[in-house]
């Protein structure tokens, strides 16, 4: 073989090496999907899991998270997959608005949902990680808002003039708000990037009935100032009728 024919099959090689290593497996839970149902009064959570494996197909999983005070809003994190055990592990963040003796009390409860994949089934486990009490006020009535990023989640109600900012690494809470007058929070929305608004006060109208302030990816504050501006993604639609 010429050297100019060896050089271009090393070429092509190199070519179809570099084309098979950008080419992303499926995620191993790519064919399975857990559905949640709130049950008692919105108090618990009903989980199950259905799909498919390799070789079977049907419902794997099922069962109750709770008892709350009532729930306030839910959100499913981020997976962590582990092909050496064929398992695929997510938190699931519950908020809980109605706990304590008086009924008004926020707590964050977080669960650790972990998915055994076989070639026949998903073996599942939930477990309870961290309870972790809120300086936020709730109650059966409050209304919750809730969002997140890939490092942070935002949370308030609606009985509440300031919101907080959880940092999951390490369960760090911040408040923020402090509007005057005081504007309790409305709404809080997310883009695909990782930025956040955090809504406060009526979403009519301009000046301070309402004020809105801007977080970016890194949980850091963009900026704030009057009117009520929300964030759109691609899955989720804001539905007006939910604003106060």
């Amino acid at each position: 073989m010429s050297k100019s024919r060896r050089s271009t099959a090393i070429v092509i090689a190199l070519f179809l090496l570099c084309a098979a290593s950008s080419v992303q497996a499926a995620p191993i839970d790519a064919t399975l999907y857990t559905t949640y149902r709130l049950i008692t009064g919105d108090t618990s959570l009903s989980y199950s899991v259905c799909g498919s494996t390799q070789l079977s197909e049907g419902c794997y999983a099922a069962g109750n998270i709770g008892p709350f005070g009532k729930i306030g809003a839910l959100l499913e994190g981020a997976a962590s997959t582990n092909l050496k055990t064929n398992t695929v592990a997510r938190l699931i963040y519950v908020l809980d608005i109605a706990a304590g003796t008086a009924g008004n009390e926020v707590v964050l409860n977080v669960y650790k949902k972990t998915d055994t994949i076989s070639p026949t089934f998903d073996t599942v486990v939930v477990t309870l990680s961290k309870t972790l009490p809120l300086a936020l006020t709730g109650g059966s009535t409050a209304l919750t808002s809730m969002a997140a990023n890939n490092g942070f989640i935002f949370m308030g109600t609606d009985q509440t003039n300031f919101a907080v900012r959880l940092q999951k690494s390490n369960y760090a809470v911040t408040q923020f708000g402090g509007f005057s007058p005081p504007l309790n929070v409305t709404a809080i929305t997310s883009n695909k990037y990782g930025y956040i608004t955090v809504t406060f006060g009526d979403h009519t109208g301009s000046g301070f009935p309402n004020a809105t302030i801007w977080f970016g990816p890194d949980g850091a504050g963009r900026g704030d100032g009057g009117g009520a501006y929300y964030m759109l993604e691609g899955s989720q639609a804001l539905l007006p009728s939910t604003l106060p």
